[in-house]
Parts: structure tokens; sequence; C-alpha cells
């Protein structure tokens, strides 16, 4: 059995081993191909750093989730390649060894023919093993793109509160923004996108082109309907205070109707635990003793029978 299992661990190191070096000669074959055949790489690149649309997919992928380290598609491609490789691992020592034969033992000895329904859960394990333990890096990274999509949801509204009743106060577009910057929203990720606009607006850049780019950063659809209201209100000379208020009611209202929508569809979520955790305990606990008192009688009736 052990050998069995050392053979299994040092075949798939050595199927790991290869993918590092195929994908580390590809790699390096791009970066020279790259250098000799395209005279504007650097120019390319620094429009793919400032443009998430240029991005390729699973740069900007990682770049709306937070990663946004140059090496990040690089460490993710690595991290998927060592998740695959255990999770095959894992799910060829499981099948090879006596683990899956002892569940399917245990399984089929559940009575009331439940054991049967389950069967094929516990035949299946090992793959869907590997087959979650290779998806921790894309589940980690969805993970972290929704967690960011609900922060700066949360923080847009009170952002756009301050913005427009400093606005209205008389405090100019700009000089509200930095206000907002030494609230408690200081630290969290639609912070630190405005003070990227900051930024871009003092490296030069038109106020419309910086918006624009603020969106894309994100890509919320929240964000872009505020963003298109501003370069609209930019380009014809409307009022910023007024603007800033209706997007903030608008803003207000879409929460409220959101809140009402995740309240209706409550009693429709419930339904499925109550009906597979609740209410089969409730007729246990109701209908056992009926059920315990009726299989005494029939044991009993069979005995005399019997005789």
């Amino acid at each position: 059995m052990f050998v069995k299992v050392a053979a299994v661990l040092i075949f798939w190191l050595i199927a790991l081993i290869g993918l590092l070096v195929v994908w580390y000669r590809i790699r390096v074959a791009t970066v020279v191909r790259e250098r000799l055949y395209d005279d504007a790489t650097e120019t390319i690149q620094a429009n793919r750093d400032n443009a998430v649309t240029e991005m390729r997919f699973l740069r900007r992928w990682l770049y709306l989730a937070g990663f946004r380290s140059e090496n990040a598609p690089n460490v993710f491609v690595i991290a998927t390649l060592v998740a695959i490789v255990c999770g095959a691992a894992s799910a060829t020592i499981v099948y090879v060894s006596d683990m899956r034969t002892m569940i399917v033992a245990g399984v089929e000895t559940i009575p009331g023919g439940v054991g049967q329904l389950i069967l094929p859960l516990a035949l299946l394990m090992p793959w869907l093993l590997g087959i979650m333990l290779g998806a921790i890096p894309w589940l980690y990274v969805r993970s972290a793109r929704r967690n960011r999509v609900q922060l700066v949801e949360q923080d847009l509204p009170l952002a756009l509160e301050l913005l427009a009743t400093l606005s209205e106060a008389g405090l100019g577009f700009d000089a509200a923004l930095s206000r907002i910057m030494t609230t408690r929203l200081s630290d969290r990720p639609l912070a630190d996108e405005l003070q990227t606009f900051q930024a871009d607006l003092l490296a030069g850049r038109a106020r419309v082109e910086s918006l624009r780019r603020f969106s894309q950063r994100l890509n919320i659809s929240t964000v872009s309907i505020f963003v298109s209201a501003l370069a609209q209100a930019e380009q014809i000379g409307m009022g910023i205070s007024g603007v800033l208020r209706r997007q903030a009611d608008d803003m207000r209202g879409r929460r409220r109707e959101r809140a009402n929508t995740f309240a209706a569809s409550l009693p429709v979520k419930r339904m499925l635990p109550l009906v597979v955790c609740f209410l089969p305990g409730l007729f246990v606990w109701t209908l056992g003793p009926f059920f315990v008192q009726l299989f005494k009688i029939a044991d009993t009736f069979l005995q005399v029978r019997s005789f």
C-alpha cells in the first residue's frame, strides 16, 4: 500500500515539474518574441497598465479582483497548476487506498434505501475532491472580486451623499473629493480608486478621460452610471451639485429597492433549509413514538403467529 501511494506521489510530482518547465519555456519564448518583433513593447505594456480594457483576459480578471501586481498572472497560473496536481494526487490516493472502499461499504449499510441514493456521490467522491482542490485559486479570486464589489457598493451611496452636501455648501468637486478622503472611506477600495483618479488629474489628463478610467478600473454598474452622469455634466456644462444630488437620491432609491427585493426573497430562500433540515426532525419528534409502538405491536404479532 505504501509503495502504491509513494509511486502515485512521485508520478504527480514529476508531472508538476514537467508542467512548470513547459510553462516557463512558453513564457520565455513569448518574451523573446515580443522583444525581437515588437519595437513598441514598452509602450504597449504601459498602455495595458493604464487602460483596463486593453489588458488580456487573465490580467484584467485579476486586476478587477484587486490583484494588480505585475506577477499576478504568473502566480495565479502556478497556484492553479499546483492545486490541480494536488487535487489529482489526492483523488488518486483516495481511489487507490482502502478509504474509498470503506466509505462505499459504510454508505451501503444505511437502511431505508437512502444508501443507494448516496452511493453515486460516494463513488465520485475522489474525483469531486480533486475538482474542489483544483478550483481553490479560481474560487479565491472570485471571492475577492465579489468582496471588492460589495465594499464599493456599500461606500458609494455615502460618498455621493457627502459629495452632494459639500458641493451644495459651496465646495468644488475636487475639494469635496479631498475632504471625503479623510473620512472612514480612506482605507477602502473606493477611496483607493478615487486617489488614482486624482493622480490622473494631477498628471494632466482630462477630467472626462480620468472619470472613464476610474469606471473601467472598477467595472461596476452603479459606478458606471455615476461616471456617465458626471461626464455628461462636464461636457455640456451643467451644475455639478445638482447632478450629484440627483445621483445620490437615485442611488438611495436603488439601494432601498435592492433591500426590499432581498427581504421579499427571504421566504423562498428559507424553503429549502426548512424542508431539508427542520421538517424531518419535526416529523421524527412527533411521529417517532407512534412508529416505535407500531413496530413493537407488529413484532409481537409476528412472534405470536410464529407459534
